[in-house]
């Protein structure tokens, strides 16, 4: 069991939360909610132990081992995929190492009456107690198990952590993490950088193996399927519930009914008090009650409702020009990255207006085919964009592709054009960047500030065709649902990567499916895709 006791942080003046307890019992799995700024990445670091508090303390056991997978990291780039992961039993392999090496000193000396020699005998047999009653455990297939479960091939076992893009070798940590089997796993936006059959993994792992979890994400389905319990931040204090995300939902929003009727009441009672002791102040007979109510009220603690996320995006697309009949054909195109062939003699035609959607597993060529019409890469066969196009394009990494230097108000001031620019301030608010949070360097800021901060520069110019890969990653639930609505509201052409099927779903009118090297065209919303294919979502159907 692991406490937290009267945790308390304070900076500039402003508490982000004070005095908050509960207990992390041996088998929980718990959801940590609450908008952002609220506090939930840096409860996560105390709990870690990567940050302090200004006040209380996190007590666990001490042989307790707490394990933190944050959602930026570096990683070494000096061994093998296989070399990184096997990290997870380096204490293990250190402790099987240093009893060779003390049974092989045992055996060739002779000073066996020594007190040196009673401590060497004392040592060994207390690090090969420890070493033995561990579990027998096959290290090398274990490692090999976790890392196919999280999208890695066999092959890629010896490839150099290097060749590898940041997503990846977060799959990397989050394998040595799991591979530890930690007592307590604590794992902020892990499903940012795996695709559908490796949360699926996932899920199955932290359900049915994991001891203790602690998790920070804005996929929906998945903190539905592996959590049982949710504590919210909100107001500087928590809130705990023994439910899943989808019932906290509605026992949050049925707490803050009952807290708007008390809140009226005491209003009510407070009022009605007020009237008293203006009616009767200076009544001799009546002192005595004034003085009374008064002591009452000046003790009075009042109710407070808790706040409404109103923070949330308002995306406003600004008009464009009217493109062409067709803005994206493509026509016979295939793609190989060496001897592998990606698809072949894929052909598409997107009517101006048409919102779409690409399904598939990763690597079934959905990214390729987007960086083609983008001409970001070579390829064979035709792709041409038509006429007055203007493309709006986001990639998966293009908060990456921000510069660290600049400030956030610098990243859209040197992109924005004409009377927009007198607006910067009131835009970077409505993406949640308020007050001296314009003048942060994006080197400082977290992957949702990123991303949003990417999306303001999307937004800048008109366009009439929008180009989205994986745009919800790093997006809380909040943002997503907001940005989803803009996209409704879109009337230019709208194509759309996601794994996100809450994202996709009444979004897209038309599927292209990415599979075995072919691009199918189906003339149906996601629901009908799925349906058809007599699944109830996109896991199952990539399964």
């Amino acid at each position: 069991m692991i406490s937290v006791d009267g945790l308390t942080v304070e900076f500039g003046g402003r508490t982000l939360f004070g005095d908050v307890s509960f207990v992390i019992n041996e088998n929980d799995k718990i959801a940590l909610m609450g908008k952002n700024g609220a506090g939930k990445s840096t409860m996560m670091k105390i709990i870690a132990g990567v940050s302090k508090p200004s006040r209380g303390h996190v007590r666990a056991p001490k042989d307790a081992v707490i394990a933190y997978l944050p959602q930026h990291l570096l990683t070494k780039d000096d061994c093998t995929v296989f070399e990184e992961a096997s990290k997870a039993f380096a204490q293990i392999f250190e402790m099987r190492d240093e009893i060779d090496r003390l049974n092989e000193e045992m055996a060739t000396r002779e000073d066996y009456d020594s007190d040196s020699y009673m401590k060497l005998i004392e040592r060994v047999s207390e690090l090969g107690e420890q070493y033995y009653a561990m579990d027998e455990v096959n290290y090398d297939a274990e490692v090999e198990k976790t890392l196919m479960g999280l999208g890695f091939k066999s092959s890629d076992f010896q490839r150099k952590t290097s060749e590898f893009s940041g997503g990846w070798r977060m799959r990397i940590e989050l394998a040595k993490i799991l591979l530890r089997k930690p007592d307590l796993i604590l794992l902020d936006e892990p499903t940012n950088h795996i695709d559908i059959d490796s949360v699926i993994w996932l899920e199955n792992f932290l359900v049915n193996k994991a001891k203790a979890v602690i998790v920070i994400s804005h996929d929906k389905a998945f903190i539905d399927n592996i959590t049982t319990r949710t504590i919210e931040v909100t107001m500087g204090k928590i809130y705990d519930y023994k439910a899943n995300y989808s019932h906290y939902l509605q026992l949050r929003e049925d707490r803050r009914l009952s807290q708007i009727k008390a809140y009226r009441e005491q209003q009510k009672m407070i009022a009605e008090n007020k009237a008293f002791i203006e009616r009767f102040k200076g009544t001799y007979s009546k002192t005595n009650q004034v003085n009374s109510v008064e002591r009452m009220l000046e003790k009075l603690e009042i109710i407070e409702v808790d706040e409404v996320d109103n923070s949330a995006l308002k995306l406003r697309f600004p008009p464009c020009v009217r493109s062409g009949d067709y803005p994206v054909s493509v026509e016979s195109m295939s793609k190989k990255y060496g001897d592998h062939l990606v698809f072949k003699d894929a052909s598409l035609a997107i009517k101006r207006g048409e919102k779409v959607s690409f399904v598939g597993r990763n690597g079934e060529g959905k990214s390729t085919m987007i960086k083609a019409i983008m001409g970001e890469i070579d390829f064979e066969g035709k792709c041409q964009q038509g006429h007055n196009v203007q493309v709006g394009y986001f990639a998966q990494d293009e908060a990456a592709r921000l510069d660290p230097d600049l400030t956030v108000f610098q990243t859209v001031d040197e992109v924005a054009q004409g009377e927009v620019r007198t607006q910067l301030k009131n835009i970077l608010g409505c993406f949640m960047f308020s007050g001296d949070d314009i003048d942060k360097r994006v080197g400082v800021l977290s992957g949702g500030e990123r991303t949003r901060l990417a999306m303001v520069k999307l937004l800048l110019e008109p366009v009439n065709v929008l180009i989205l890969d994986e745009p919800t990653n790093h997006l809380d639930i909040k943002s997503k649902d907001v940005l989803k609505e803009a996209l409704l509201n879109f009337d230019g052409t709208l194509i759309l990567v996601s794994h996100d099927q809450d994202f996709l779903q009444g979004l897209s009118e038309k599927v292209f499916e990415f599979k075995d090297q072919r691009v199918i065209e189906h003339f149906e919303t996601i629901s009908e895709f799925l349906a058809r294919n007599k699944v109830e979502n996109l896991k199952e159907f990539n399964k």
